[in-house]
């Protein structure tokens, strides 16, 4: 059986990937993250788990050596308010996955995917709330999200290079907004997603019925569950398929439409309070699913009221047990 690595399995989508992946009954498998193991958000037994920066490439190369396959899922990264104000911080992500290569490159790894974003594709298909659904081809001409969408985009020409320079046989997914239990949900990196589940909660628990939205909530995005999204990378990472594809729901709804969608999961009906200068992203995204469905014959279809409702029960039962936050999980 095949020895496989995840890097970032101390964050969001690792740590579900590693469940995943042991559920399916693979034994041989190495989790790596930067956070202390203390931090991780999911740890499991019989894992090889170990704290590398793979910033370096020697941590890099200690992490590759002996894996036939490598899930990068490594990153400095964060929701809207994070990367907007930390575009350094999120291009130096550029280091992880061009070690990650060098390494595998060097070990003659079997696979290697690589977590891409829909922060690559270009702002000015993004400018209107009822946006056209983006389709792969619409990355070019570049026009990515400042810092991290470039960064994004930059690790994507990576791969494809590594593949036909070197034979690294790398796959790229482009994810939209993957959420679900097990994430951060305070701190200032969390996704809309749970930060409205955090706001509501907090809200019902004070008894002060209001919630702060950021921009003017007309802002729209599609949501991924977080079990669509390890359906469709294993799915890709298995495949013959080598080109950047979209991963994510096309179920387009509002900031608004979300917070409604929270309100009545938590039986709650809030006062909005705008901020209009808090970071907002684009106007406007959404996942054309078109080529996903032509490759695979398969696409995200978890409900969003489903997923969230899974998403709110998880966070309402660590703010309510004692537990405290995950301000330092990411």
């Amino acid at each position: 059986m095949s020895k496989i690595l995840v890097c970032g399995a101390g964050g969001f989508i690792g740590g579900h990937l590693i469940a995943d992946l042991r559920r399916q009954g693979h034994t041989q498998l190495r989790a790596v993250d930067k956070k202390p193991l203390s931090e991780w958000y999911q740890r499991f037994d019989g894992v090889e788990s170990f704290q590398l920066n793979l910033e370096h490439l020697d941590d890099c190369e200690k992490a590759v050596e002996g894996c036939d396959v490598v899930y990068n899922l490594a990153a400095d990264m964060g929701g809207m308010g994070f990367i907007e104000l930390n575009k350094a911080l999120c291009m130096l992500s550029v280091l992880i996955n061009t070690h990650l290569l060098l390494a595998a490159k060097k070990y003659h790894v079997s696979r290697f995917f690589f977590s891409s974003s829909a922060c690559v594709y270009n702002a000015d298909k993004q400018r209107d709330p009822n946006v056209t659904a983006l389709k792969e081809a619409d990355a070019y001409p570049a026009m990515p999200e400042d810092g991290y969408g470039w960064e994004k985009l930059f690790s994507e020409r990576m791969c494809r290079h590594f593949r036909e320079d070197f034979g690294v046989q790398t796959r790229v997914a482009r994810y939209h907004n993957v959420y679900g239990p097990h994430g951060t949900y305070d701190g200032g990196r969390e996704k809309a997603p749970a930060a409205v589940c955090r706001k509501v909660i907090a809200a019902k628990q004070s008894g002060k019925h209001e919630i702060e939205i950021w921009g003017s909530g007309d802002q729209t995005r599609s949501f991924m569950y977080i079990d669509d999204c390890l359906h469709g990378t294993q799915t890709l990472l298995n495949s013959d398929f080598v080109e950047p594809i979209n991963i994510g729901s096309n179920e387009l709804v509002s900031i608004n439409q979300l917070v409604d969608i929270v309100e009545e999961i938590a039986g709650v009906k809030l006062t909005r309070n705008y901020n209009l200068v808090a970071p907002k992203g684009v106007n406007g995204r959404n996942s054309d699913n078109a080529l996903i469905q032509e490759v695979f014959g398969w696409q995200p279809a978890t409900r969003l009221r489903d997923g969230m409702e899974k998403t709110y029960r998880w966070i309402y039962d660590e703010m309510t047990s004692g537990r405290g936050s995950v301000v330092n999980r990411s």
